[in-house]
């Protein structure tokens, strides 16, 4: 079996360790320490945010998205497809490295997406992208393992109660928020549930319609009328 190669690291801002950037001929992981965050070969749940995501918003008009995390794309690219043509989309990543990654040696599973017309990125903060750029029919969340400050231990307050009442408060009436994880989180979930928005939780395959272990992803739901 070949070896895995480290090509590259990063330093999360604000004391979320290290990122390291590793490839085993075709194959592509980035790594915090023992976790992996991501792998080019498990795509299916990342996807699947986006796609659930664009079916919830419907053929709203000019919807604004906002993805926290672009990692490895799989989520901008899907949702580059999925959301109605007229979408803009917003992409929040923290880590400078991780978009020079993706022009570079992750460019061909990025591809040309972050030069659509429809995107644009953001390097900083998710949390200052969801409180200073205006209202969002959708908000997918990806920059941890789960609902907790893997990457960085700031990155709890997302997904505290303040945390919540800060993205419901970016959400147009009928916009939801979407939360990925590796696994179940019941305090998360009851958190969710908490801040009034309509909650669902979905099983998703890491490798889509192959299989692979079972990920979650919640969205919660703004109440009020969706507009056209």
């Amino acid at each position: 079996m070949l070896p895995w190669i480290k090509l590259d690291r990063a330093i999360v801002p604000g004391g979320g360790g290290e990122l390291q950037l590793m490839q085993r001929g075709s194959e592509f992981s980035i790594m915090a320490g023992t976790n992996e965050l991501m792998n080019s070969r498990l795509s299916g749940s990342e996807e699947a945010l986006a796609t659930l995501s664009a079916e919830r918003v419907g053929k709203r008009t000019g919807a604004r998205v906002l993805i926290g995390g672009l990692g490895m794309g799989f989520t901008l690219r899907t949702a580059l497809k999925a959301f109605q043509a007229e979408s803009t989309i917003l992409v929040a990543e923290l880590v400078p490295e991780v978009i020079g990654w993706a022009r570079g040696p992750l460019a061909s599973i990025h591809g040309d997406s972050l030069d659509d017309p429809r995107v644009s990125l953001y390097q900083g903060d998710v949390g200052a992208a969801i409180a200073g750029s205006g209202m969002f029919d959708a908000i997918l969340l990806d920059v941890d393992n789960g609902p907790d400050g893997l990457s960085r231990p700031s990155n709890d307050r997302l997904y505290s109660a303040a945390g919540l009442a800060r993205s419901k408060a970016a959400l147009t009436p009928g916009g939801h928020l979407a939360v990925w994880s590796s696994a179940p989180d019941a305090g998360f979930t009851r958190r969710l549930k908490q801040s009034g928005m309509a909650v669902e939780e979905l099983s998703v395959r890491a490798n889509g319609k192959r299989g692979g272990a079972r990920h979650v992803i919640w969205f919660a739901t703004k109440g009020g009328a969706i507009p056209r």
